[in-house]
């Protein structure tokens, strides 16, 4: 279903975000599949440990979680540069993240036709082999948290549920139906839909009160979306992902259908957001 077909049905809408959020899909991606590239394509293992480390804490665990992977590629290789060894080109790359209106292997393949720079050449390189890397991973190696279907059980009773991802669509869509969770979803907007921005404001002129609306996600940019379409926010804290789908059920779901989410809640519920990434 696109967004053009979609008809709302109830007073409330939830939307989920899903790598990291519904899907415990985050880490492992980057624990052995962006960091690991980046090492085999850099020739770094003589720092591996540290580079690792700061390659999760960039994607995963401070307010830089969720970012573009090659914005956080050249945040890392700047600081290999200046830290550990020469980076050639890095401020090629440096140049075409800062200056590119998308950031896509497409995009970046336009760029090396165009300059012939080595670094960039490396990038997307190493993004292809994240993605061949990511496709190798198991099926069992890519699950929901635990207790989001149930959570999505719940919430469906009282809302329309949305996906709205910037992860690929095939992906999302596979690995919701793997687990049965497309069951409790209403529509899934996913990368060729636009950015989540955009699709929760393209879900807002479906005729739902803003304060009938709340995006759950897992980073800051899920927050940010919320926030420039005026909707509220319910944070999936990482490291207590378990807890945080708990509470869904057991407070935020009811607050958003009661009209008490807003005001301290809201705010009390972004500042442990904010605090956990730090």
């Amino acid at each position: 279903m696109t967004l053009n077909e979609f008809v709302k049905r109830k007073d409330f809408l939830i939307c989920v975000d899903s790598d990291g959020c519904a899907m415990d899909t985050m880490d492992i991606k980057h624990i052995r599949c962006f960091g690991p590239c980046m090492l085999d394509e850099w020739n770094l293992h003589n720092w591996e440990t540290p580079i690792l480390t700061r390659w999760n804490d960039i994607n995963l665990y401070t307010m830089t979680r969720g970012i573009n992977r090659f914005k956080g590629l050249a945040k890392m290789l700047r600081e290999i540069h200046e830290g550990y060894t020469e980076i050639e080109g890095i401020e090629e790359l440096e140049k075409w993240v800062a200056e590119s209106d998308e950031l896509s292997n497409t995009a970046l393949q336009r760029a090396i036709d165009k300059t012939g720079s080595i670094c960039l050449k490396k990038a997307l390189e190493w993004s292809v082999q994240v993605n061949a890397s990511i496709d190798r991973l198991e099926e069992s190696d890519k699950k929901p948290f635990e207790g989001v279907k149930e959570a999505l059980e719940y919430a469906h009773e009282y809302a329309d549920i949305a996906i709205v991802s910037s992860a690929n669509a095939k992906a999302v869509l596979d690995e919701w139906e793997l687990y049965g969770l497309l069951d409790y979803v209403d529509i899934v907007l996913a990368q060729d839909a636009g950015s989540k921005a955009f699709c929760i404001g393209e879900l807002v002129k479906k005729g739902y009160d803003k304060d009938k609306m709340m995006m759950t996600g897992d980073a800051p940019g899920d927050r940010d979306a919320a926030a420039s379409n005026g909707v509220y926010y319910y944070p999936i804290l990482v490291r207590h992902e378990k807890e945080s789908w708990e509470e869904f059920v057991t407070e935020a779901v009811q607050r958003l259908v009661s009209g008490t989410f807003g005001g301290a809640y809201q705010e009390g519920k972004i500042r442990k957001f904010e605090e956990n990434l730090k």
